[in-house]
């Protein structure tokens, strides 16, 4: 199984290290790290140039995770994908792991597990609402985003037949994409805790002004306009999309945001009689 890992990262030298060095420390050697650089000015090229020579560095203007993503779908060479944020680490028999399970399973091209939370140094634990799941699990997905993007490894048809992150999301990207694949692909969850997941630091993507829920609408009504969902489906998602348009109305209203307001009520009107 060659497996290509792809590492985005922005300004984050100082806690790099960790992150390759958790892959480097793998019992299953990776085919290749692919480390994209979205504009950092503090030095990380420089760094990984003269610490990580066998490491593949790519450098682009500072466009986005996904954009950064994506380049290091472009240039990989592998035939599977594992993503890694650059604050995040994996346990040294991460890979090993699931590319048994997957090598076990062929029918199977997409695999991810469970993982640790730590924020602001202190372990958290996550909650039921957070619960993650193995198998058809495109409804259990429409909620929240239940797939790690440092968890996932997946076969890289997958993503030439779905397509790539959506650029034009700074956040929720991830959530986007595992709706479209759970849409169409039955996938293996690990229940094993392999990777690190670290939160409550500065620069953290989840940090965007305007909330998450706007970016989640976005998607859902992207998918429910693709024509690509089953009739079940389709009910499934415009039902938790309704939700989250009233919920988002209801702030909007709250801070008297009336444009916002009028533009949610027309999309509310809109999905209810569609």
């Amino acid at each position: 199984m060659n497996i290509s890992v792809i590492i985005p990262t922005f300004n984050r030298k100082k806690i790099l290290y960790k992150t390759i060095n958790s892959v480097l420390n793998q019992t299953f050697q990776p085919y290749e790290i692919i480390v994209v650089d979205d504009g950092s000015t503090d030095g990380t090229k420089e760094w990984i140039l003269n610490y990580y020579p066998n490491i593949k560095y790519v450098y682009q203007s500072n466009v986005g995770v996904s954009a950064a993503r994506n380049k290091g779908i472009n240039i990989s060479k592998g035939d599977w994908l594992a993503f890694l944020d650059s604050d995040d680490e994996w346990f040294p028999k991460k890979l090993e792991i699931q590319s048994h399970m997957l090598n076990k399973n062929p029918n199977c091209l997409f695999c991810h597990t469970n993982e640790i939370w730590i924020k602001n140094g202190i372990r958290i634990n996550q909650g039921k609402r957070h619960q993650k799941y193995g198998g058809k699990i495109f409804e259990l997905c429409l909620d929240l985003c239940r797939i790690s993007p440092s968890s996932v490894i997946l076969n890289k048809s997958i993503i030439e037949k779905i397509g790539m992150f959506d650029e034009k999301m700074p956040i929720c990207e991830d959530y986007d994409l595992w709706l479209r694949i759970t849409s169409e692909y039955s996938i293996i969850f690990i229940d094993e805790m392999l990777i690190k997941k670290y939160g409550g630091h500065e620069g953290q993507l989840s940090n965007v002004s305007g909330g998450i829920e706007q970016f989640r609408i976005y998607s859902l009504e992207k998918i429910m306009n693709s024509k690509k969902l089953t009739l079940d489906q389709y009910k499934s998602a415009r039902k938790i999309l309704l939700k989250k348009l009233n919920i988002y109305l209801n702030g909007a209203k709250k801070r008297k945001n009336y444009e916002v307001v009028k533009t949610i009520e027309d999309k509310i009107e809109y999905w209810t009689v569609i």
